[in-house]
């Protein structure tokens, strides 16, 4: 069970954005994109309102999981082509397009659930893969279809959709463009499930409060460690997990949390 908060959660720091509609509810923070006129697609202020939203709810110790979502329709359906038709090598290079935005994003060590319905292609599909898990609607569509446009992903997609996904079914969807449907995603370990459309919010929202029951420490230490199975080989990403494991002995809450164990009640997590 989490403590209640002592105050209100939701503050017009996190409500004050102009390309998302941003709340607080039950210790999850949510975020969902609002460019709809435009399905979503992500330009500069909306990548860099994330950022400072994500930041915001690092901060805020009342958040203890994070959702991103869109609408129905799309939960982003790529990078605004707008913003970048016109550029030339040396702007994108100059400015490193890209990269301080992802990097806010990859920053945040609360755990963040992509709840996606409708398209996720391009931009859209490489944002919700920076997030820890996706479950998404049986409307879902992901693809990275930038082939289409003469350029390649340059979000993560080449990379982060071939972890996901294997190299045969990446390079086939990098190569043609060709969208891959929910349960396809779901088989191919894309995604977590899929839930009908009219559900995904009610079961996006209640994993993240079943996460934000968990003790905080635990789940930064969990997203930190399967995230370091990334980069790393598997001994040493043994050793770091084994590392971690002894570490939160220190902690407060593995105290309380064999301790209510041991009781047979529900354990009290304060994050210490």
């Amino acid at each position: 069970m989490v403590p209640s908060p002592a105050t209100a959660i939701g503050t017009e720091e996190e409500l004050a954005y102009e390309t998302l509609i941003v709340d607080i509810e039950d210790h999850v923070g949510i975020i969902r994109l609002n460019r709809p006129e435009v399905l979503n697609a992500l330009n500069l202020q909306l990548l860099a309102e994330l950022g400072e939203a994500l930041d915001s709810m690092e901060r805020n110790d009342t958040v203890r999981a994070i959702v991103i979502t869109g609408n129905e329709r799309a939960f982003a359906a790529g990078a605004d082509i707008r913003e970048m038709a016109d550029k030339e090598f040396v702007d994108m290079f100059g400015s490193d397009r890209f990269s301080a935005e992802t990097e806010a994003i990859l920053k945040c060590r609360k755990p963040i659930i992509a709840a996606v319905s409708g398209y996720a292609l391009g931009g859209g599909c490489e944002l919700a893969m920076m997030c820890d898990f996706i479950i998404c609607s049986d409307t879902a569509k992901f693809g990275q279809p930038e082939i289409n446009l003469g350029v390649i992903a340059g979000i993560g997609g080449t990379q982060r959709l071939t972890r996901f996904v294997g190299k045969s079914k990446s390079m086939e969807m990098h190569l043609t463009g060709r969208f891959m449907e929910a349960e396809e995603a779901e088989r191919s370990g894309l995604v977590s499930r899929v839930v009908p459309e009219k559900r995904l919010m009610d079961e996006a929202l209640a994993t993240a409060r079943k996460i934000a029951e968990k003790s905080p420490i635990a789940v930064k230490a969990v997203k930190e460690t399967v995230n370091r199975s990334y980069e790393t080989t598997l001994r040493e990403g043994t050793l770091f997990e084994r590392r971690v494991f002894h570490s939160l002995f220190a902690t407060e809450d593995q105290s309380e949390g064999m301790a209510a164990f041991a009781e047979k009640r529900t354990p009290q997590f304060r994050g210490r």
